[in-house]
């Protein structure tokens, strides 16, 4: 068998389609399925965060992200809000009803995430953090596995492996584009990965366009190249006013272009015969 034997499609040729319950209705991430996750990069505000909540559950977004405790490169950029972020958060998904993403960072938040998020994203930094792999995979939680800025295919679908291999079953793969010589955009995105990936494990496959452009005029033509490629799914940086971002604001989608992208997300599920409503 290949060396990441339960993510392999020799283990368990049927392909893993994962649940998340939501107050709104249920949401699916697999195949069959285009799942769309948007909200902010970093949740800055409660009457910011609140006024995009409303509009993207108003168009049809299935999930709100937003970061609570962001990695950030320089110590001196905003960093997140925390605990008051998670307060911010767990409102939203009050008034919306739908299901809340956000990043873990470290072992000991997971006592203050774990009964308020639906689902728990591993950040690229962290992709082989194996202790936090470890512990995720003793949690009944769906966990959001992005890849590492430097990672190989197998690399990725090695850390996935921690997480099945500690009987949590319910992982998501995100691809976000790697760290290569190009410095046009923000990273290299491995749109042929995505197909790839479907071909060699059952686990759902999304994209992320934001990171992997850096750009977000750039944003709309992958996360289309990316559903067009057999994506179950994109994951969206959106801000209500994106040049006032305290962080990825180059990236962020407004309000106006994020709804234009959602119409040909929809269009394009159709013609791929994928669910999005």
């Amino acid at each position: 068998m290949r060396p990441f034997k339960l993510a392999s499609k020799e283990f368990k040729d049927q392909n893993t389609i994962i649940e998340i319950k939501s107050d709104f209705k249920p949401v699916f991430i697999g195949e069959g399925y285009c799942t769309v996750i948007a909200g902010p990069c970093a949740v800055e505000s409660w009457e910011g965060y609140l006024e995009t909540a409303k509009f993207l559950k108003n168009i049809g977004v299935h999930m709100l992200r937003g970061g609570l405790f962001k990695p950030r490169t320089s110590p001196y950029s905003f960093r997140g809000l925390g605990k008051e972020g998670l307060d911010i958060m767990v409102e939203a998904k009050k008034q919306t009803g739908l299901p809340l993403v956000t990043e873990i960072m470290d072992i000991r938040d997971l006592d203050i995430l774990y009964d308020m998020i639906d689902v728990l994203q591993v950040g690229s930094r962290n992709m082989q953090n194996f202790a936090l792999l470890d512990e995720l995979g003793k949690v009944d939680k769906p966990v959001l596995l992005k890849r590492g800025l430097s990672a190989t295919i197998e690399e990725w679908l090695l850390a996935a492996e921690y997480i099945l291999n500690g009987g949590n079953g319910k992982v998501i793969l995100c691809e976000r584009g790697i760290r290569t010589f190009e410095h046009y955009t923000r990273n290299t995105l491995d749109m042929g990965a995505v197909a790839l990936v479907k071909n060699l494990s059952h686990l759902p496959v999304i994209v992320d366009p934001s990171h992997a452009t850096g750009k977000w005029e750039l944003v709309t033509p992958v996360a289309k190249a990316a559903i067009a490629a057999g994506a179950d799914g994109i994951m969206v940086e959106v801000h209500q006013d994106p040049e006032k971002a305290l962080s990825d604001g180059k990236q962020s989608l407004d309000l106006n272009s994020f709804a234009n992208l959602m119409e040909k997300v929809k269009k394009l599920s159709s013609l791929e015969n994928k669910k999005i409503i």
